[in-house]
């Protein structure tokens, strides 16, 4: 059950993820997820990964959002990720979401076979409204797990973290204001990011980021999150106090992904 004041955006992607996922608990059982979890190398460390003097970028494998369409659905995610691992990115964000960023599950395994050797953590970006969930994210590979603080409550934030933590994982917890911030600090978030796109209006702006950033606790971990696309933009946000960034878009939609990447550090 999702928040009543979620933004609308919200409630229609996991309404329809929910029928996905009550087919995919009959095609992979509880108990065949944890006999994978049983199978599967220790998580690496996320938050150690984002840590550091210089920008730490997350790149992201992303085919398409609801506010833009669709960039490229021919794209190979290991392959992509691959790129980000070879040009200084600190993490691989893998949207998994099927109806709205045209991913899978499979992404995410994909990526983390990619990439593990290399020491590189993968986050699986996903809407995360059930248990499950979070135990098939570990199954599949990830290392971190998104967890989004206009969807979920702070009984299901905390329940969430615990879980993930049970399962050696971390949580990168998104807020878009400073009610949401409140809140993912109450619940014990040590890495949140901040959303610079407005999931009712779909506008995007940086000053989220250097309104927020300032408020965040020390020894919290910042991500700055959307609408990042160069060099400029990188040090907007590093002067707001954050360290570290997602970006997405603007590396899939770059004529050449490892350039752009570079190009950010």
């Amino acid at each position: 059950m999702i928040n009543s004041d979620t933004p609308d955006i919200l409630k229609k992607i996991v309404q329809i993820k929910q029928e996905r996922l009550k087919a995919r608990k009959r095609e992979l059982p509880r108990r065949e997820v944890e006999s994978l979890i049983s199978s599967r190398e220790r998580p690496l460390n996320f938050s150690g990964c984002l840590m550091g003097d210089s920008i730490r970028v997350i790149a992201e494998v992303k085919r398409g959002s609801p506010s833009k369409g669709i960039f490229s659905k021919d794209i190979k995610a290991s392959e992509l990720a691959a790129v980000y691992a070879e040009n200084g990115a600190a993490a691989v964000s893998v949207l998994t979401n099927e109806d709205h960023f045209y991913g899978s599950i499979e992404d995410l395994l994909e990526v983390h076979n990619e990439v593990y050797q290399s020491g590189v953590p993968v986050l699986r970006k996903e809407f995360i409204f059930d248990p499950y969930q979070i135990y098939e994210a570990r199954a599949y590979g990830a290392d971190a797990i998104l967890l989004i603080v206009s969807m979920l409550d702070k009984d299901q934030l905390i329940d969430f973290t615990n879980i993930a933590t049970s399962l050696w994982m971390q949580c990168l917890v998104e807020v878009h204001d400073e009610k949401e911030l409140e809140l993912a600090v109450e619940s014990g978030a040590e890495i949140i990011g901040i959303n610079n796109r407005d999931l009712r209006t779909f506008n995007t702006t940086l000053e989220t980021t250097e309104i927020l950033a300032p408020k965040v606790p020390l020894g919290k971990i910042s991500v700055s999150e959307s609408g990042i696309s160069d060099k400029a933009d990188i040090e907007r946000v590093m002067k707001a106090g954050v360290g570290a960034v997602l970006v997405g878009e603007s590396l899939v939609t770059a004529d050449d992904p490892a350039i752009a990447l570079r190009n950010l550090l």
